[in-house]
């Protein structure tokens, strides 16, 4: 399979283009840098070759500009010149297969999950929950699942924590203590979450993974964009969702080794979100998720300033690493230069810590994994000072009407744009509380002296003496009654008689 150009070396003693290796493509990798260096552009560069060779990609546009991957280049003396440098033979200037995702569904397919398939743990953190409003949160989960009721969208939730108020009692007996202050912060905060348009994101129908697995009829995989450039602005809800995403990846994928490319590309921009003021337990877990997913065939490259965003224990699993420029101007600055330099693999040819400070844009420090015969399969080759290779799709945004024709295009579009709300939690309450409503209105059975009472005063009295109600007979009824079964017992026996009496010749 041919491997994915990064771009060519330009180190004193080292000429040649540089590649990653499609069957380690699911080692992960970092791309860093400070803003205006050109990581979006490498990252472009990585998702179309990924693309060319059949692998889908997912990743999240947060400035706007990914979105140029739908839409073919346009050449330029300048792009001419460096496609001469470094000797692309086969460049020609053509647009991503591109899916357009959105939270809120204004600029692309709408993204849903539902509330249980995140979970008490992610949506905790969406909400910002202190620990005991995280615990209260748990038990309205356990208590759904006892309940056989189903947690789909927020209104769902709301219900569970009305119930939980109107059962609080019982409740703290079976399931721990639950305290009303606790019910009103978690309340609060979704009145908060649903303010902002993140209502939108729970729901139906929910994402299905395979749907970011697709390839085209020409073998192309496809690029899935999130427009993020508004979820970006709320921090927590951002990683929360790429998070889990990941984690439904690691949790449903089956076990596959290793292949000879991966299955799909997870790229996480803007990567100091997801850990900042991550608990040491959600930490734990994702580093769980980075180590182990590989071995179901998916890479994830993370996307950062610094190298340091990335804590130590997850950067050690970034086998392919893109350092782009940093500028040494303060003390933060200087010890990000300094670990980017210590976690390269030496070059005899290249001063790391004084080159990362002098790349200038579309430059980049790159170490992939290679097989090398002097030191085995897998192994991070010495650092290169890299000029990038150019994307063939456009570099910066795309209008609205180009952005409305690919969606126009899209496979997925019938299936995710129209919203569905089926019965679930917030219903089956709703319900329940109106038929205990109900049967609390409902009139007590009337005796006979009400029902009677009811007809009204004296003369309905002797009204209902002489012709009766629907409760008792009138004089009438009696006596027309009798009269009929007077005349039926003496005309019943004469026929009885008369019968008998032909039978055995009696006489009348």
């Amino acid at each position: 399979m041919d491997p994915i150009l990064v771009g060519k070396a330009v180190t004193t003693e080292t000429s040649g283009n540089v590649f990653l290796l499609p069957k380690y493509g699911n080692r992960h990798g970092l791309i860093a840098g400070a803003t205006g260096t050109g990581k979006t552009v490498t990252l472009m560069t990585l998702a179309e070759g990924f693309s060319r060779i059949g692998v889908p990609v997912f990743l999240a546009d947060v400035k706007g500009d990914v979105a140029g991957l739908a839409v073919a280049g346009t050449a330029s003396e300048k792009l001419q010149q460096r496609i001469d440098l470094m000797g692309i033979s086969d460049y020609r200037n053509e647009a991503a297969p591109v899916v357009f995702w959105d939270l809120w569904g204004k600029l692309g397919h709408p993204v849903r999950t539902t509330v249980s398939e995140i979970g008490p743990t992610l949506l905790s953190r969406i909400l910002e929950l202190n620990e005991t409003q995280a615990g209260v949160l748990d038990i309205v989960f356990k208590l759904a699942d006892d309940r056989g009721l189903l947690l789909l969208d927020l209104d769902d939730l709301r219900a569970l924590l009305g119930l939980i108020a109107d059962e609080r009692k019982d409740i703290s007996t079976s399931y721990g203590l639950v305290s009303t202050p606790s019910i009103g912060a978690i309340q609060r905060a979704l009145l908060r979450l649903e303010q902002e348009g993140a209502d939108m994101f729970f729901g139906e129908p929910a994402l299905e993974l395979s749907d970011l697995m697709r390839t085209t009829t020409d073998g192309r995989g496809v690029v899935n964009i999130l427009a993020a450039n508004q979820l970006i602005l709320k921090p927590k809800l951002y990683s929360s969702f790429l998070l889990w995403l990941l984690s439904e990846l690691f949790e449903n994928l089956p076990e596959v080794g290793d292949l000879d490319k991966p299955k799909l590309v997870f790229v996480f921009d803007e990567a100091h979100l997801l850990f900042d003021d991550a608990p040491a337990a959600l930490r734990q877990r994702i580093e769980q998720v980075v180590r182990l997913i590989r071995s179901k065939g998916v890479g994830v490259y993370f996307c950062s300033q610094f190298p340091d965003d990335v804590p130590d224990e997850i950067l050690g699993q970034m086998g392919n690493r893109f350092q782009h420029a940093l500028r040494a101007f303060t003390p933060r600055d200087q010890k990000a230069v300094k670990t980017a330099a210590e976690t390269f693999v030496a070059n005899p040819a290249l001063d790391v810590a004084a080159t990362i400070s002098q790349l200038g844009t579309g430059e980049a420090l790159v170490s992939t994994l290679q097989d090398l015969p002097d030191r085995g399969r897998g192994v991070p080759m010495p650092v290169e000072k890299t000029l990038v290779a150019p994307p063939r799709c456009r570099m910066g945004a795309i209008t609205d009407a180009e952005r409305a024709q690919v969606r126009a295009g899209s496979p997925v579009g019938m299936k995710y744009d129209n919203r569905i709300d089926r019965d679930s939690a917030a219903e089956l309450l709703a319900k329940k509380a109106e038929a205990k409503v109900a049967q609390a209105e409902a009139p007590p059975a009337k005796t006979r002296d009400q029902d009677d009472a009811e007809q009204g005063g004296f003369g309905g009295a002797v009204k209902d003496a002489v012709f009766g109600t629907k409760r008792r007979q009138g004089m009438i009824e009696t006596m027309a009654k009798q009269t009929t079964r007077t005349i039926g017992a003496k005309l019943g026996n004469q026929i009885v008689r008369g019968i008998l009496g032909s039978i055995f010749g009696g006489k009348r």
